[in-house]
């Protein structure tokens, strides 16, 4: 292998690598569908739960312990906010020698949920 395969391919890993991190990040924070859960509305659900388990058949009370874990958990992540900010500057760095390179389009960045915002930072444009 050359030096300038070697070095395309570690081009191509880097960039991958960030695109990857950005829309993962992207995904991860999408907000869900439904209402909001609020503190409240969690607490009133496991104190639900605790009543419950005292009555509950054994398979019933698996659910139960596995939904009070879920929601324990939630309830430790409610309010967290992900910084995305330095995901999605190493994204725009590399956004548009990715797209040129990959043959992706200004509409599949969009569709997947990348911002225009973001999209025109990177130099990606709805022509493309």
């Amino acid at each position: 292998m050359t030096d300038e395969h070697k070095a395309a391919l570690a081009t191509g890993r880097n960039e991958g690598n960030a695109v990857r991190n950005y829309l993962e990040a992207l995904r991860s924070n999408k907000p869900k569908r439904g209402r909001r859960r609020t503190r409240e509305s969690i607490s009133a659900r496991l104190a639900a739960i605790d009543a419950e388990l005292e009555t509950a058949d054994p398979m019933t009370e698996l659910r139960l312990r596995q939904e009070r874990r879920d929601l324990q958990s939630e309830m430790e992540s409610l309010g967290a906010k992900v910084d995305i900010t330095a995901l999605e500057e190493g994204f725009i760095a590399v956004a548009k020698s990715y797209s040129a390179r990959q043959g992706i389009s200004y509409a599949t960045w969009r569709e997947i949920g990348v911002d225009a915002a973001v999209l025109k930072k990177a130099g990606i444009t709805r022509s493309e």
